[in-house]
């Protein structure tokens, strides 16, 4: 009853599910289905507006509904997976010892997957509409501009998710606030430049998948270096992290405040944040 009352069901007797590998098949699987939903709304619109003539989506709506659509996932399934949907974002993380080196690849292969697995729904659905749906650099902007917006775009993204994640700013679902709107603001102004992918899972997926490779580099590089840097604002900001809410925000909350079966009626205790992802 005690071990109940504080809300911490396995803190006694092991550690908390996360560490469990018979969970592990869930959070992957979470990080997959999430990229994948982003990847339909960031590639989708692009393609659609394409395909029926160029006008069918505006531009603002194709900035603002990945956006949109982050906010949702981080609502629905942040304390499962902390809903990363970024390889930036989960190397931020571990760079701020919030989650576990050994973890990050498993989340970026399954982030890749999903983007490629949402990239080739796409494909069937609506066949190939040329560059429609890629990240690419603006008319008249180079390869390294494009790289170096991407650095900018992503170290403020990233920023955001390590803030609103952290012990003395943790905002659980509200959080999602902060992340979707700044991923909206900085695609109304950065995505003419780059496209403002700020994802290189987002970015990547769909140049394997439609045989695009026009400035790839840029997409891996950029967004990599901007969660190096949003790492060292954090720890100038915040100092090391590894704290409690860093650390339930990033590797989410599955098997501490929620755990599998059938409810016994009795209320549950109440669980620590969800993390937020980008």
């Amino acid at each position: 009853m005690a071990v109940r009352t504080f809300g911490m069901p396995n803190a006694v007797v092991r550690q908390p599910d996360f560490w469990d590998d018979r969970y592990e098949w869930r959070r992957l699987f979470s990080e997959l289905f999430g990229t994948f939903l982003l990847v339909m709304v960031a590639v989708g619109g692009g393609m659609v507006n394409a395909k029926f003539g160029g006008h069918a989506v505006p531009a603002d709506a194709r900035v603002v509904g990945p956006a949109l659509m982050v906010m949702a996932i981080i609502l629905f399934m942040g304390n499962v997976s902390g809903a990363h949907l970024n390889p930036a974002v989960s190397i931020a993380f571990a760079l701020r010892q919030d989650f576990p080196w050994k973890r990050v690849p498993g989340y970026v292969v399954a982030q890749l997957a999903g983007a490629v697995l949402g990239t080739l729904t796409l494909w069937a659905l609506l066949g190939k509409q040329g560059s429609a749906g890629l990240t690419l650099p603006g008319p008249g902007v180079s390869t390294l501009t494009a790289m170096l917006w991407e650095v900018m775009l992503t170290a403020g993204l990233v920023s955001v998710v390590l803030g609103t994640a952290s012990g003395a700013q943790a905002l659980g679902p509200i959080a999602a606030i902060g992340v979707g709107s700044y991923i909206a603001l900085a695609g109304l102004f950065g995505a003419p430049v780059s496209g403002a992918s700020m994802n290189p899972a987002r970015s990547l997926g769909p140049a394997l998948v439609l045989g695009d490779w026009t400035a790839w580099w840029a997409y891996l590089a950029g967004p990599l270096l901007g969660a190096a840097i949003a790492a060292g604002i954090g720890y100038i900001l915040r100092g090391p992290g590894g704290g409690v809410s860093g650390t339930r925000a990033a590797q989410g909350t599955l098997g501490i405040s929620w755990r599998p079966g059938r409810s016994s009626g009795q209320a549950s205790p109440p669980g620590p944040d969800a993390g937020p992802g980008g």
